[in-house]
């Protein structure tokens, strides 16, 4: 193609050839992501295109996984990785006429990475698709400046986390988990993530044998990456005040070297430039800390699978805090105590049964025998709250009662949720408002009781 230019008589800034030739893929791009049909023109266009660049035509197959084409073209691996951080030139201020070759080159990139993250097809998926899909949305990760699963691990952080999420569900509802699962090499091909799970626990009933021992590794395997992100967070904030009246413990980890250094510099020697110690500090670690109760009730119905699994694992991380009494509860239009497993998230999920109505009064006569001492007790229910209008009374009982109740419309990785409007009003109007957002929300309201 030539490096021509034109005049446009209705605007009239010149535009360049390089211009054109970026149009040409970014509207190849749009065709393909709304039509599994080619179109011929645009296909030979944005070859034409590609070759005078010096890229592989494969840039153009979304047949091809980014991971292929940088295992064939090393180069290209350095050249997408925070490829999408950067600012388009008309975000700088320069006009179409000022589009280069570097432009055209990286919208050539940019076109592979959206083809392939958001053209996801119809139909069937195997194994091998999701993981391909996965790895191509770290690639878009990482041109975005973040890292692999940052988007589609926070998807409430953001509205394209959020899609992400949606896609990789899709593509796992597609799936013909089922056949996957029996399939011992297929099944280590599967990434696990919060859409693979909840298929899991949903069609947990109807495996057995080889597909049903997969189906618990790959559970216990998500588990324990959620639980390892979630223990963390908890230990970013210590429970509980120093307590003074203990004597710190005389090991190397507590020595206060600053607090040292400063009461000891009456001892400083001038004349052989030497600071003689004669006395060392050390800090305070142990903490006061009083028994709390910690009741956990988790709507267990079909809209709150992000939220069973994620406080499922939150509770077993507080049954290891010292003197934190930890007790769950799920349900539906019944109550299941789930306190004897607490501290084991695998066979909680492994017990619970997701889908139904929602009846909270039956979970709540499981909870209030609990409350022991309300002034050291706090109620966590999680739910969506388009549920049993009559549990309003029961929520306000337990407030009254002295119980740091906090009801949360969303702990999931999305942070999004959608709370009954009317639930939402009368629990702000008590003064006990509904947390909607990421785990993280929770864990701090959790942490500022418990300390």
């Amino acid at each position: 193609m030539t490096d021509d230019s034109r005049t446009d008589p209705s605007t009239g800034p010149a535009v360049s050839a390089d211009a054109n030739r970026r149009q040409v893929l970014y509207w190849r791009l749009m065709a393909r992501l709304f039509s599994a049909d080619e179109q011929p023109t645009l296909e030979a266009a944005s070859v034409a295109v590609v070759d005078d660049l010096g890229l592989p035509p494969a840039l153009l197959d979304p047949g091809v996984s980014v991971d292929n084409l940088v295992q064939r073209f090393p180069d290209l691996g350095a050249e997408l990785k925070g490829l999408l951080a950067e600012e388009e030139s008309e975000e700088t201020g320069q006009g179409p006429a000022e589009v280069g070759a570097d432009e055209v080159r990286r919208a050539a990139l940019v076109s592979k990475l959206l083809l392939n993250v958001f053209s996801t097809g119809s139909g069937n998926v195997t194994a091998t698709d999701l993981a391909r899909w996965q790895q191509d949305a770290g690639w878009f990760e990482e041109a975005l400046g973040c890292e692999r699963g940052a988007l589609r691990g926070r998807p409430g952080d953001s509205e394209l986390g959020g899609v992400l999420a949606g896609l990789e569900g899709d593509l796992v509802r597609r799936m013909r988990l089922r056949e996957v699962l029996a399939d011992p090499a297929l099944a280590r091909q599967l990434t696990p993530s919060m859409s693979l799970i909840e298929q899991l626990l949903r069609d947990k009933a109807n495996l057995s044998g080889i597909a049903l021992a997969n189906a618990k590794a790959l559970i216990r395997r998500f588990v324990d990456e959620v639980a390892e992100v979630l223990r963390t967070q908890v230990e970013k904030t210590s429970v509980g005040k120093l307590d003074r009246s203990v004597p710190p413990k005389r090991v190397f980890r507590n020595l206060d070297v600053q607090r040292t250094i400063w009461k000891n510099l009456t001892n400083w020697n001038a004349d052989d430039q030497r600071l003689y110690v004669d006395r060392l500090y050390y800090r305070h670690t142990a903490r006061k800390t009083t028994p709390q109760r910690l009741i956990v009730v988790v709507d267990q119905s079909g809209s709150m699978v992000d939220a069973m699994v994620n406080c499922t694992i939150l509770a077993s991380i507080f049954t290891g805090l010292p003197k934190v009494d930890v007790h769950l509860i799920a349900y539906d239009t019944r109550a299941l105590d789930l306190t004897p497993w607490v501290s084991d998230p695998f066979e909680v999920l492994l017990r619970t049964t997701l889908g139904g109505g929602t009846d909270g009064t039956v979970a709540m006569a499981l909870a209030r025998p609990k409350i022991a001492e309300p002034r050291n007790t706090v109620l966590v229910w999680i739910s969506d709250f388009y549920d049993n209008r009559e549990l309003l009374t029961d929520f306000e009982a337990v407030h009254r009662s002295g119980v740091k109740f906090i009801p949360v419309g969303s702990v999931n990785s999305s942070g999004n949720a959608s709370v009954d409007p009317w639930f939402r009003q009368k629990l702000k109007d008590l003064g006990t408002p509904v947390i909607s957002g990421h785990i993280r929300k929770l864990v701090f309201e959790l942490k500022s009781f418990l300390a």
